[in-house]
């Protein structure tokens, strides 16, 4: 086992900046059981054949996430595959500094999430704050359908709405708390191994500047959300000053945040 780990770990460096992690992910999942068993307690015996052709598909470019069907996402587990985009920690900011925001609060009641995907920042939400209910949105049908079994598989499909749609078009009401990661990938920008390949390109790409997305949303956002709410949109890293004077319009404040690394990362918009 400890041989197949380190010649899987070789191979994958070829394509991955995690190869470590990556061949431990795939591993688990191998051997059906969780990362931290085979850390602290791995099973005797050779590696699973299974595992070797996973180790063939990640080396090949393909995602670890698309190979295990799942991503752990804040606190809770996101069953992902081809044709939705996957989660990244650094979307978790968006989370964080919602909580920061209604510290002291009972929370938001009501949740918007626009281009949902797997249902990622919309149910990360409704799992921290169990009075809330929400919609999640997203142009593409495939995303919502692994969107409704994520909801479903943690128990939050009574209270999450998944519309198919483009971005806010037809939502009337107003929301205490706005989640959006839109694509903000320039089209000619120059990805990391297996993004370009595999992942959907509507759920990335934005135009020439990457700004596309923005543009759409820049008119919705301050007739969705409400009075002491917060609207948080991920960013590209370079991105801050061009978005912000995008968004923060007709009343609407702009500050950053950043992620793990220390990069910008999120625009959270508040009312003046």
């Amino acid at each position: 086992m400890p041989r197949a780990l380190s010649r899987a770990t070789n191979e994958i460096g070829r394509v991955s900046d995690t190869p470590r992690l990556d061949a431990e992910l795939l591993m688990a999942e191998a051997l059906h059981i969780d990362r931290d068993k085979l850390i602290l307690s791995p099973p005797a015996g050779d590696a699973p054949e299974r595992f070797f052709g996973m180790v063939e598909r990640r080396t090949a470019g393909e995602p670890v996430a698309y190979i295990t069907g799942r991503r752990a996402f804040w606190n809770i587990e996101l069953h992902v595959g081809p044709g939705v985009l996957i989660p990244r920690p650094d979307s978790e900011v968006l989370i964080a500094s919602a909580i920061e925001h209604f510290e002291g609060t009972d929370g938001p009641r009501r949740v918007l999430d626009l281009g949902t995907g797997p249902g990622t920042l919309l149910l990360a939400a409704l799992d921290l704050w169990p009075e809330a209910t929400g919609i999640g949105v997203d142009v593409s049908r495939r995303a919502l359908s692994y969107a409704a079994s994520n909801a479903r598989r943690l128990g939050l499909e009574e209270r999450a709405k998944l519309k198919v749609g483009n971005w806010a078009e037809g939502i009337r009401e107003r929301f205490d708390l706005l989640l959006c990661n839109p694509p903000y990938v320039a089209e000619d920008a120059d990805l990391g191994p297996g993004v370009r390949e595999f992942e959907p390109d509507e759920a990335l790409f934005a135009g020439k500047e990457g700004l596309d997305a923005y543009r759409e949303l820049a008119p919705e956002l301050p007739r969705l959300l409400n009075e002491g709410g917060l609207a948080a949109v991920e960013i590209g890293y370079d991105q801050a000053e061009a978005v912000t004077a995008l968004l923060a319009r007709d009343g609407l404040l702009a500050e950053t945040a950043q992620d793990l690394a220390g990069r910008d990362r999120a625009l959270l918009l508040t009312w003046m």
